[in-house]
C-alpha cells in the first residue's frame, strides 16, 4: 500500500523517511533530518527523536516529554522556510501546522531549528520562533499576511 511521506517530499514513506526512523541509514544533511524529525513526531516515534537529539542538549525526562506531548497532538503539514548550512552546523527554519484533538485548535509551529553534525552524523540541539512582522508575508507561502496566517494563535 502506497503511503506518502508525512514530510512532504510527495515520495512512498518507505522509501523517504522511514529508512532513516528505522535506522536503516542516516541523514545526509540537517534538512533530511529535520524532516525525518517530524514524520518521527508524525508517527509517534520518541526513540528516533531522542536518539536525533543531541547528546550534549538532552535532558532525563525528554523522552517522557516528548511523549505527553503526543497526546492531543494531530501533526497536519511542513513547510520549509528556509536552510542554511555553515560546515558542522545548519539551520532549518520551518512551520508545522497541527491540530489540538482535545479543543479542534488548528496551531502552526514556527521554529529556527539548529543542528550539529558529530562523528559524521546530524543531531538537533535546540529550536527558537523566529520574529516575523504580523503585518509581513507569512513564511509559510500562503500569501497571506502572518496575523492572518500562522500567526494567529
Amino acid at each position: 500500500m502506497f503511503k506518502l511521506c508525512p514530510c512532504g517530499s510527495l515520495k512512498e514513506f518507505s522509501e523517504c523517511c522511514h529508512p532513516l526512523i528505522s535506522g536503516q541509514t542516516i541523514a545526509s544533511s540537517a534538512l533530511e533530518l529535520m524532516k525525518s524529525r517530524y514524520s518521527a513526531y508524525v508517527s509517534h516515534d520518541v526513540e528516533y527523536l531522542v536518539t536525533t537529539w543531541h547528546p550534549d542538549f538532552r535532558s532525563p525526562e525528554l523522552a517522557e516529554a516528548i511523549t505527553r506531548s503526543f497526546e492531543h497532538t494531530e501533526w497536519r503539514e511542513l513547510s520549509i522556510v528556509s536552510t542554511a548550512e555553515h560546515g558542522n552546523e545548519s539551520y532549518v527554519e520551518f512551520i508545522a501546522k497541527y491540530l489540538d484533538s482535545q479543543t479542534q485548535q488548528q496551531y502552526a509551529l514556527h521554529e529556527r531549528s539548529h543542528f550539529i553534525k558529530l562523528h559524521g552524523s546530524w543531531y538537533y540541539t535546540s529550536g527558537m520562533k523566529p520574529q516575523v512582522g504580523r503585518n509581513e508575508l507569512c513564511p509559510c507561502g500562503s500569501m497571506k499576511k502572518y496575523k492572518k496566517c500562522c500567526g494567529n494563535n
